[in-house]
């Protein structure tokens, strides 16, 4: 849910016109914070799978800036000028999020009279794991066993525990431990309670289902590969193999025993491509009962 939860952010920005005392840089990092509405972001492709060059109507959402102050007072630019084209994937997704009661959103830049400010920015799905622009959430909270009935926190305190560790707001949803109720040594947690604090940019509750189904095709990946190393046979390896017999027990091309065998010497009595009856007393190309060329027979090598 902190890094791998697709978002919208701003990715691109081409600038035509900024006579502002930000530079063109600063101006771009700003704008790619500014909180993207991620509804229903499954519309959109990620570039590395579209078919265009850089950008297009299907994994990009293009925004416009054009703000300009004629007057002598400072002009403020707001998330709220930033334009949407009508060429994206559905009416949510690329939105600025704006949630003052003022209807303002994220403060862009400031212009003082004469200063202007034109752009076009292009918005991308991505993760946070690419870019921190693209987190969905600010922060996450993670809590099990308020009650500590596990007793994998020891409390430290200095006259009561009771009263110096009071009780979280998860505590309502489960039951104490009764009075001198004997211990039990093989329990385990098995219920989880998250705060999500999002940016704005996906519901809570979508957060927490598209972490989900991010973990079950992580899953589904691994069990993939598991069931893949069947198809390629029963030790796994699906590359080229070597002539020698089947290292679990089968017949070799070179013999009917089991067991690794070779063309120069056959195990367990089997006769080799020499002649002869195998590597206890087989034939070699310099004589029998594996002699060596120097006349040294293989039970005093030299």
């Amino acid at each position: 849910m902190l890094a791998e939860v697709p978002a919208m952010a701003i990715d691109l920005v081409e600038v035509e016109a900024n006579t502002s005392v930000l530079p063109d840089e600063l101006l771009a990092h700003r704008l790619g914070l500014v909180p993207l509405s991620a509804k229903n972001v499954d519309d959109v492709l990620y570039t590395r799978d579209c078919d265009c060059e850089q950008y297009c109507g299907n994994c990009s959402v293009i925004l416009t800036l054009q703000a300009r102050c004629t007057s002598d007072e400072i002009m403020t630019v707001y998330a709220r000028d930033l334009v949407v084209s009508d060429d994206r994937p559905n009416e949510y997704v690329g939105n600025p999020v704006i949630t003052d009661s003022q209807r303002k959103g994220s403060i862009i830049c400031k212009l003082r009279k004469g200063q202007e400010l034109k752009m076009r920015c292009i918005a991308k799905k991505g993760i946070a794991k690419e870019h921190a622009k693209w987190a969905p959430t600010s922060a996450i909270a993670f809590e099990y066993d308020p009650h500590n009935k596990l007793r994998h926190l020891d409390y430290w305190y200095e006259a009561d525990p009771v009263k110096e560790w009071p009780l979280g707001p998860n505590a309502q949803w489960e039951e104490p431990a009764p009075e001198g109720a004997p211990f039990d040594y093989d329990a385990v947690p098995n219920r989880f309670y998250f705060d999500i604090e999002t940016v704005g940019g996906l519901e809570p509750d979508s957060v927490m289902q598209q972490g989900i189904k991010v973990l079950q095709q992580k899953l589904a990946s691994v069990i993939q590969e598991l069931a893949g190393a069947e198809d390629r046979g029963a030790d796994g390896y699906g590359g080229p193999r070597s002539p020698q017999a089947d290292a679990f027990g089968g017949a070799s091309r070179y013999g009917g025993a089991p067991g690794y065998e070779t063309q120069y010497a056959a195990r367990d009595g089997q006769g080799s491509v020499w002649g002869g009856a195998g590597v206890a007393g087989g034939t070699t190309p310099y004589g029998t009962t594996a002699a060596t060329p120097y006349g040294q027979s293989a039970n005093g090598w030299r």
